[in-house]
């Protein structure tokens, strides 16, 4: 049987990576490969197949959705824009790397990695040309930290999703998870950065002279903050609400992620937008627009959710964990390399994440002792690992500072790897003191 999820998994990978194959079908046709294969008949295969897209997309499509919705009112508000002109001033020109790093990870926290990165790299190469600086040293504690927010922090799509697979309660997931990320960013951003002054960029300065967001007054830098931080604080606060008040039905209802991220885009759209003189006609069309962008990743997690499925009730997933437990590897490392290698394989870091949640999720039911937050966080650094040329990240980066294949695995690559093993580290010193 063990033969039969290998061929799967192969065959997962060879699809995706080298026929370029649609992965939310990937994982339909894998998934109903294995369950014929684990002995399901048609009415066990089409019911798995039910359950496992409902079970899995279930509240991810509140959090999910919500997520997009913010982070485009966000970045559309001009938020995104005047967090970062303030961060630049406030630190100046010989701290400015760090205080570009704080700024990338408040804004990554409500946006999309992609939206993110379009978003940033105005911002990056204005910087540069405004203090005269190299532009990788600039643009590196940015992208840094918004790829830290994509692989480890709620709501982005791969946390969240792995923690609703294993479990984990996604107040903890985030509050562990920036424990780990700052160290992260500070290595793979501004240290590392530090050491890239020597390539030399060319590209044209007049295009980025004027701010994306000129042609509107820019909010106020507390609104700014508030929005994108509320689901930071909302998620954070339940946490202690709940151990304070455990037997509270309206606390534990409120401190449902899905409810502080519906309050987070309520209050983002006053604030950003009807407060400011935009119509609601308006807001509501960036909103429409935002979750038109999560379609795509909400219907990969609903396939990964159908293996996983097949998975479980074809007897595959018990079958792997009482295998995983005879590596003589550590659970939480073991999880971080399995998402690595799958995410060098396929180059997707969400597909990574998932694709290792369910394979790693029987190993975290036998080992009660394992806490189901840093298994999340585990899986998220390893889906990080060395991106390469099969990453739609890798060549964005390497297009827009127009570098050669080699210069972009000296620099992206290395970085992500950075922001994978530190992400490592952090989570077994953490576990070491749980």
């Amino acid at each position: 049987m063990l033969l039969w999820l290998l061929a799967g998994i192969v065959a997962l990978i060879v699809l995706i990576a080298v026929f370029k194959f649609d992965p939310f079908l990937t994982f339909l046709l894998i998934g109903i490969g294995l369950g014929f294969a684990s002995g399901l008949d048609a009415a066990g295969l089409s019911a798995a197949i039910r359950r496992g897209i409902g079970e899995t997309l279930g509240e991810l499509v509140l959090i999910i959705g919500f997520g997009a919705m913010l982070g485009k009112l966000v970045a559309e508000s001009g938020a995104a824009r005047r967090i970062t002109d303030t961060l630049v001033s406030f630190f100046g020109k010989k701290y400015l790397p760090w205080g570009l790093a704080l700024a990338g990870f408040i804004i990554g926290i409500p946006l999309f990695y992609n939206a993110g990165f379009v978003l940033v790299i105005p911002l990056i190469f204005s910087i540069a040309t405004t203090q005269r600086l190299p532009v990788l040293p600039v643009a590196l504690p940015m992208l840094a930290a918004l790829s830290v927010a994509h692989g480890y922090l709620p709501p982005h799509p791969s946390p969240a999703a792995i923690s609703a697979r294993l479990g984990a309660d996604l107040g903890r997931v985030l509050l562990y998870g920036t424990a780990v990320a700052l160290p992260a960013i500070a290595l793979a951003g501004p240290v590392f950065g530090s050491t890239l002054g020597r390539y030399k960029i060319h590209f044209d300065a007049a295009l980025f002279d004027a701010p994306p967001t000129a042609r509107a007054p820019l909010p106020g830098l507390g609104i700014s903050l508030f929005t994108s931080l509320l689901p930071v604080f909302w998620l954070g606060g339940s946490v202690a609400f709940r151990a304070v008040f455990p037997d509270g039905e309206l606390i534990r209802f409120m401190a449902e992620p899905f409810v502080g991220m519906l309050v987070s885009v309520l209050v983002a759209m006053w604030l950003l937008g009807t407060r400011r003189g935009l119509p609601l006609s308006q807001v509501s069309r960036h909103l429409e627009e935002a979750f038109k962008s999560a379609a795509p990743l909400l219907l990969i997690i609903a396939g990964a959710g159908v293996l996983k499925q097949v998975l479980q009730e074809g007897g595959l997933n018990e079958l792997l964990g009482n295998q995983l437990k005879t590596l003589p590897v550590p659970p939480l490392v073991l999880g971080w390399l399995m998402a690595g290698v799958i995410r060098i394989c396929l180059g997707s870091a969400t597909i990574a994440g998932l694709t290792a949640a369910g394979m790693v999720a029987p190993l975290l039911a036998a080992n009660p002792h394992i806490r189901p937050e840093l298994m999340v966080l585990s899986i998220g650094a390893g889906s990080l690992m060395c991106s390469h040329l099969n990453d739609g990240g890798f060549w964005l980066f390497k297009e827009y500072f127009n570098l050669s294949i080699k210069q972009t695995l000296l620099t992206w690559s290395v970085m992500e790897t950075l922001v994978s093993v530190v992400g490592l580290v952090g989570i077994l010193i953490i576990n070491a003191f749980n």
